[in-house]
């Protein structure tokens, strides 16, 4: 059997893999894997950190885990320290436990589980917002929200890993983690297939719906903390045919001046606000100018710093340069600026940092705040933390956007929250709250032919039914139109449904929207 150390390191090595034929599984290190030892794979394992270090992105943007680069020296909340953001990673899970003894009892549980799901902390989140002193801190909801467990996994997948780790072999472990990922749907929605644009230099951008490109910087593909539920948890393993990265922001622009449709640019990840300022400018500064692709007028920002590190807009060494140019953009530009925060929990929104970093943003940068987040078993599946939360980020000038359903990837089974529970769940939070909270969608199924919502459900033709209607589709026709599906209380995604007798869902085999029929106005 490994020890403890030997997992973590086994799970850095599984997480460095070069490209290969097997995308989840390390082709070379120099040595056959027949030839591997423990020994000789904690030391392959340091030399493919120094690698992937090396090979970094060009714009030196972010370090590896564990040496993020954001250091704060000045600021504009001068009530806060100054703080290194110094990234807690699996490798630093002991030294973390012998500060926390609450943790003591967990290791095993998740280093195992970090070899299969990425796993990463910061000091800020785990010093303010989880509660160690809860009677079961595993049933602490930010507990689960970053310290992977085994229960995540099916009891096939978990009794394989056991057993590869049980045995001792450090290649067998490494190449059991890699099938048990590939069994876990990495890029759901045609992420790969059917969102990326055919073009050799637009390696981190989709464009699913015609108004709208997502771009993955290079640089952003990281976060602060990692979630357990992360749907995007392929861009964290370490191999690039796995991964969407924009490398240079030229090539996207390009494509942007032949699509006058594209009105909206959302720049995602991993996290667009980990980067350095003078990187995250490379894409945000020629907005600065009103006549630099002036089809495109929103600009988003999908983020969870604003829980992971909030530091990062008050605090940071560069957080008045990140904060100035956000506001040029809006102000010299002309362009609309929202921050997409992920936000789940009131809990997220109560400490000092969040609430001085959501002040900068709002009256300095004059940036938009909308929320958004999955409704996830263990964490947020409870309608009075979400009523509590709108409230919260009404009265702070945060819009409330959407609740997500879980998408079928990484750890769904683990998570997920059924349809008719998350829409009951989403009609009582709203009950009791002000219209301003009304602006929340959902709940909403981020799926391969767009976002479904669970409107409600009714009785259709003496059937007990879902009525649901596309909040975005590939096919811009069915925006809007409602559509039925059987009821079924154990449904968790789109996959799951059927359609009523004599009728049709909207979709193909495939998940691809079917021709729209004629209207009736």
């Amino acid at each position: 059997m490994l020890s403890y150390k030997n997992i973590a390191l086994l799970a850095l090595l599984a997480g460095a893999a070069t490209q290969s034929s097997n995308a989840f599984v390390p082709k070379s290190f120099g040595v056959s894997q027949s030839s591997y030892s423990a020994l000789n794979v904690l030391e392959e394992a340091a030399a493919a950190t120094e690698v992937a270090s090396a090979e970094g992105d060009v714009s030196n943007a972010v370090a590896m885990e564990g040496l993020n680069n954001i250091v704060g020296t000045t600021g504009v909340a001068p009530q806060q320290p100054n703080e290194r953001y110094k990234a807690i990673s699996l490798q630093a899970l002991d030294k973390l436990a012998a500060e926390i003894p609450e943790l003591k009892e967990h290791m095993y549980d998740i280093k195992l589980s970090g070899m299969v799901f990425p796993f990463k902390a910061s000091p800020y989140y785990v010093k303010e917002l989880v509660d160690w002193k809860a009677e079961d801190v595993r049933a602490d909801p930010f507990y689960k929200l970053i310290f992977p467990t085994l229960d995540m996994l099916s009891s096939e997948h978990r009794m394989k890993l056991e057993a590869a780790h049980k045995e001792g072999n450090p290649s067998k472990l490494i190449k059991t983690v890699g099938e048990i990922r590939e069994d876990l749907n990495p890029h759901p929605a045609g992420q790969k297939t059917l969102n990326a644009p055919k073009n050799d230099k637009l390696t981190g951008v989709q464009h699913k719906y015609s108004e709208t490109v997502l771009v993955f910087p290079a640089a952003a593909q990281t976060c602060h903390a990692y979630c357990t539920y992360c749907f995007r948890w392929a861009q964290f393993i370490g191999n690039d045919e796995l991964r969407f990265a924009q490398k240079e922001a030229q090539s996207l622009f390009d494509y942007l001046e032949e699509h006058k449709e594209v009105s909206d640019i959302l720049m995602t990840g991993g996290d667009p606000m980990i980067m350095r300022t003078k990187s995250l400018a490379q894409y945000l500064e020629p907005f600065t100018d009103p006549t630099f692709l002036p089809h495109v007028k929103n600009l988003r920002i999908g983020t969870r710093s604003l829980t992971f590190w909030p530091q990062r807009f008050t605090t940071d060494a560069d957080a008045d340069e990140c904060i100035e140019l956000l506001r040029r953009v809006r102000e010299e530009g002309g362009r609309h600026i929202a921050i997409m925060a992920h936000l789940g929990h009131d809990r997220e929104l109560s400490t000092q940092k969040f609430k001085d970093a959501v002040n900068r943003i709002q009256k300095e940068a004059f940036a938009t705040i909308r929320s958004q987040s999955p409704v996830m078993q263990g964490i947020n599946d409870d309608a009075e933390v979400w009523a509590r939360k709108w409230r919260q980020e009404v009265q702070m000038g945060i819009i409330p956007y959407y609740m997500f359903m879980a998408r079928d990837t990484g750890a769904q089974a683990y998570f997920n929250v059924p349809l008719v529970r998350a829409q009951k769940l989403y009609n009582d939070a709203l009950r009791n709250c002000s219209g301003l909270i009304r602006t929340a969608r959902g709940p909403s199924m981020s799926c391969t032919p767009g976002k479904v919502e669970v409107t409600g459900v009714e009785e259709i033709m003496g059937h007990k039914a879902f009525v649901l209607r596309f909040l975005q589709c590939r096919d811009e026709a069915w925006i809007g139109r409602p559509f039925f599906a059987k009821y079924d209380e154990k449904a968790v995604w789109f996959d799951d449904l059927e359609p009523l007798p004599g009728m049709e869902l909207p979709w193909d085999d495939a998940g691809l929207p079917k021709p729209v029929t004629p209207t009736i106005y």
